[in-house]
């Protein structure tokens, strides 16, 4: 068991939702975390919006969420609206996403903590304690990276469409094309011509490098969408 937690800590129940489109990991998510004894998850899900519907029903100190999920809402898109709607749930995100540029997205979008996958058993319990007790937690191997970036500007880029912003932004918040499609009512073909343009416009191929540029020039904005409770295939 973790050393981490203080008595005070440890004597309560700390319940959690975790949410990852992999049935495997969540099984393994679920050993890793009911070791410790005042550690209880409470529901799984497989994508963002069954996420908030659990974290909505079961009101969980916790939700350990995948960042990339299949579903028209994202995982940035669900994390602000968990910080709404359940105020008393702290979000972990545990992904296989190592760029710098994810968490600060994650983290700027409501996070209290970021893991990777690959140190999972040694971070994630430390890091839903920290969590729980309304702390902070990054990846250490993130943190320097992210303090010696360099500042970037800030506002809008002068040479994208609008339709190209949209675009852009609906990218750096983790859906695929198909989502973005859907979202804007556009073939996958016209997305991928949109996704060619932007990309040329703004000398980045990656989807990592798209999201940092999108936070540069401070296109994410609010991260809200509407709630589907009232009513990729990338890794995550």
């Amino acid at each position: 068991m973790s050393s981490l937690a203080e008595p005070s800590l440890a004597a309560e129940t700390i319940t959690i939702v975790v949410a990852d489109d992999h049935h495997v990991v969540r099984s393994g998510l679920r050993l890793l975390l009911e070791v410790e004894e005042n550690f209880t998850v409470v529901a799984e899900a497989a994508d963002a919006e069954s996420a908030l519907r659990s974290v909505l029903g079961y009101k969980p100190t916790v939700l350990v969420l995948d960042l990339n999920m299949p579903g028209d809402m994202s995982s940035l898109e669900a994390i602000p609206q968990v910080s709404e709607r359940s105020p008393g749930t702290s979000v972990v995100v545990l992904t296989m996403q190592g760029d710098p540029s994810f968490a600060r997205a994650a983290l700027q979008a409501g996070a209290r903590g970021y893991v990777l996958k690959d140190s999972a058993n040694t971070e994630l319990v430390e890091a839903v304690q920290r969590a729980a007790a309304g702390e902070t937690y990054l990846a250490p191997r993130l943190g320097a990276a992210m303090a010696a970036a360099p500042a970037a500007p800030s506002g809008p880029p002068g040479d994208l469409t609008p339709r190209e912003l949209e675009v852009l932004r609906l990218i750096a918040l983790g859906h695929t094309n198909a989502e973005v499609g859907k979202q804007l009512y556009l073939s996958i073909r016209t997305v991928e011509s949109h996704r060619a343009h932007i990309q040329q416009k703004v000398q980045r191929s990656s989807r990592a490098e798209l999201v940092r540029y999108a936070l540069d020039h401070e296109l994410l904005g609010r991260l809200s969408v509407r709630c589907p409770c009232a009513g990729r295939t990338d890794a995550g």
